[in-house]
């Protein structure tokens, strides 16, 4: 630059505006303030309604069976068809030769039941629909319960009572939290975990019944995010 050259003046930067496109954009932000919160409300009120939790889910199976009819008319204990829900993480659908056990001299002649014998015929396993479902990113260990004391009946409801097993419980984080907080209520003899209708003398109750379990077998339920999220 010569020095006879007059140099550009120095605007303030009050003086330097935004491209005037971008006061289009001024509604749509406006709009997204409003609806983007909202959106967010609604989202997490959904998260955690009945609804997207489950509760109340009954659906139907590839073979009616009924567990009023078998675990409670007939008293078949929760872990003959359940039998690794007290010695690992999950408590396994029955096979179809569990269930052969009886039904190859008990109602051999149902229709109900023709997916059972033609499941023993082909080979190929019944497609039972879960009912109770984690996510993934959840880790549940059942025997880790049952050996605490904590009963079926916490989780899964009177199942003795449903023709249609269903959801009675949310099983959210929050809900599992409240147990792991307070476990007491629901900690019982281990003669009584599958016992569903078993309840506690009046006294001591059920709590102070719960709270002496607990200091016998030092329970001490974790809350740490790596307890279920590993």
């Amino acid at each position: 630059m010569h020095g006879d050259e007059p140099s550009e003046p120095f605007l303030p930067m009050s003086v330097y505006h935004f491209p005037r496109w971008t006061d289009r954009l001024r509604p749509i932000m406006g709009i997204a303030a409003v609806l983007v919160p909202t959106y967010l409300v609604v989202l997490v009120a959904y998260a955690f309604s009945a609804d997207n939790l489950n509760v109340g889910y009954a659906p139907e199976q590839p073979i009616p069976f009924s567990h009023q009819l078998h675990a409670g008319e007939l008293g078949m204990d929760c872990r003959y068809c359940h039998n690794t829900v007290d010695q690992g993480a999950a408590a396994s659908i029955p096979p179809t030769s569990t269930c052969l056990n009886c039904h190859t001299r008990v109602r051999t002649d149902s229709k109900l039941l023709a997916p059972l014998f033609e499941a023993a015929e082909t080979g190929e396993p019944i497609e039972w629909v879960r009912v109770h479902d984690l996510p993934e990113f959840a880790y549940f260990n059942h025997s880790a319960h049952l050996s605490a004391g904590v009963s079926c009946v916490s989780c899964h409801g009177r199942v003795d009572q449903m023709e249609v097993v269903r959801q009675e419980q949310p099983l959210s984080m929050g809900w599992c939290l409240e147990c792991h907080r307070d476990p007491a209520p629901h900690i019982r003899p281990q003669e009584h975990l599958t016992d569903l209708a078993w309840k506690p003398e009046v006294s001591p109750g059920a709590r102070a019944l719960g709270e002496a379990l607990i200091q016998e077998r030092n329970i001490n339920p974790r809350t740490d995010c790596t307890s279920c999220h590993r």
